[in-house]
């Protein structure tokens, strides 16, 4: 999936284990189907899930999980997965890993929230943006959507002839002329997309991967709306949140950008991901039209 991604395997996970956390070294090892694209998950046992980070920038997010993950979760009305133990580099393996609890649920397809799983997407992002900032890190999304014109225009013409370049590009350069937020910046997960929240009964179960989280404008959470939402639950979040319409047209900006990036990166490792990146352009286009 990248070309610079390191390799992982059950027996891995086993020596890595054996060597630093003995104590759970005789449970089952199996690796866990994921189109995630920073880690290699493996379930550990019929509680417990290693996470090996792919790429170097996994690596970084172990620490921050490990800081701030059981503050937040105390504050959030979602199950979340808080670390237990984090490993260090070993058995050729370069990078810090984890173990956390395994969370029981299974991940939404784009777009198909109904109103119900809307208002629990909104809950989530509300007790999120409530909790303490102090001291808190920077996302890996906290720069204004200005920032990102440079690479979003690049992947808008690495595009030409897939998509409807020159559709994206209005909704993209409409979404940079919304005013920038005016408020503080907040926590924000970062990435609310079906890859990193699972459902059950059609509800939010639990909403995992925070590898992006830290403070931001609040916009950025927005995105739940067009990679988990169709348009008449898409409403339905919006009241719930409460985003005006600049807000509202940088979540816009924000969702389009980070498809058109995914989506010019995965087309052809990452079927998945490309797939929902698609999703997410197809309907900010139908909304544009």
């Amino acid at each position: 999936m990248h070309a610079n991604e390191t390799r992982t395997d059950a027996a891995l996970v086993r020596r890595l284990l054996a060597a630093q956390f003995p104590a759970w070294a005789e449970l089952p090892v199996e690796p866990v189907g994921s189109h995630g694209t920073v880690n290699a998950i493996y379930r550990l046992g019929a509680d417990l899930a290693v996470r090996l980070p792919r790429i170097e920038g996994g690596s970084k997010d172990v620490a921050t999980e490990h800081r701030w993950l059981p503050r937040l979760a105390e504050h959030l009305p979602f199950p979340v997965p808080v670390p237990l133990a984090a490993g260090v580099p070993a058995e050729g393996y370069p990078w810090s890993w984890s173990v956390c609890r395994w969370i029981d649920g299974d991940n939404p397809a784009a777009g198909s929230g109904g109103a119900g799983f809307a208002a629990d997407i909104a809950e989530f992002v509300l007790a999120l943006r409530r909790a303490d900032t102090t001291d808190a890190p920077p996302a890996y999304r906290s720069e204004p959507l200005a920032a990102r014109d440079t690479a979003t225009r690049e992947a808008l013409d690495a595009l030409d002839g897939v998509i409807d370049t020159t559709a994206a590009a209005g909704v993209w350069s409409d979404a940079l002329r919304a005013p920038d937020q005016q408020g503080p910046a907040v926590w924000v997960h970062g990435d609310l997309q079906p890859g990193n929240v699972l459902v059950s009964g059609g509800r939010l179960s639990a909403v995992i991967d925070f590898g992006c989280m830290g403070l931001a404008d609040p916009a950025v959470d927005l995105i739940a709306g067009w990679y988990l939402l169709p348009a008449g639950a898409r409403r339905v979040f919006r009241t719930e949140v409460g985003a005006d319409g600049a807000e509202w047209a940088r979540g816009r900006g924000w969702a389009l950008s980070v498809a058109l990036m995914e989506l010019s990166y995965y087309r052809t490792s990452n079927p998945v991901m490309a797939t929902t990146a698609r999703h997410v352009i197809g309907e900010i286009l139908a909304e544009a039209d």
